[in-house]
């Protein structure tokens, strides 16, 4: 098992580097170097950055899970990072649809966000992202004490309603969200199942 010292070293590092990876290909392809954005560029832009939010969502959901099955306890140090690079790619995602989409045209923007489901949803899974990305700081972790952990549960919440976003915004190839949905239900029926056996451990015998 790595030490707290090599985690901070060279595993977060490391860690930081690939998720900034999909987000510097998006802008080498954007000046011609890596490739091309394709024959609808702010389309493809949007794309990448709302499936890699959901699957950097999707990986921080994995790390108790993982350091569970796996005794990997290091794990956790990594997950701050992950949920804020999930964050920044759902944001990005966001803007670009607001900015280069919709061109900040307010009357066409809210009507949108209302009445298409899969941006509600998708507007809401990043409203309930905001206090979370706020409170990730140490500071924030001492001041709110026993109520972070109840607000940070609220990924729960977020991370399936990213995956209905995708769902219902692919419409007809679903096989990408079905895999993540069914990701998502084992993290979370596990989570449940962990839960159970403990309050069952807790019973008074006899």
């Amino acid at each position: 098992m790595p030490s707290t010292r090599a985690v901070r070293r060279y595993i977060k590092p490391a860690v930081f580097l690939l998720c900034s990876l999909p987000l510097c290909l998006l802008v080498l392809r954007a000046f011609g170097i890596a490739g091309s954005l394709g024959a609808n560029p702010v389309e493809f832009v949007q794309d990448t950055l709302g499936q890699w939010g959901l699957r950097l969502l999707i990986v921080t959901l994995a790390v108790t899970p993982l350091r569970d099955w796996f005794g990997a306890s290091w794990l956790v140090q990594l997950r701050r990072m992950l949920g804020l690079f999930a964050f920044s790619y759902i944001l990005l995602h966001f803007l670009t649809w607001m900015i280069l989409d919709q061109g900040l045209y307010w009357p066409g923007i809210l009507p949108d966000i209302a009445r298409r489901p899969f941006i509600t949803i998708g507007f809401a899974a990043l409203l309930l992202l905001i206090p979370l990305a706020i409170t990730s700081t140490n500071g924030m972790m001492r001041r709110l004490g026993k109520r972070w952990k109840t607000l940070h549960r609220v990924i729960y919440v977020i991370v399936p309603l990213g995956v209905w976003h995708y769902w219902w915004q692919v419409k007809a190839d679903i096989r990408e969200p079905l895999v993540y949905a069914t990701i998502v239900a084992v993290l979370l029926g596990w989570r449940v199942w962990k839960r159970n056996g403990r309050k069952k451990a807790q019973r008074p015998q006899g």
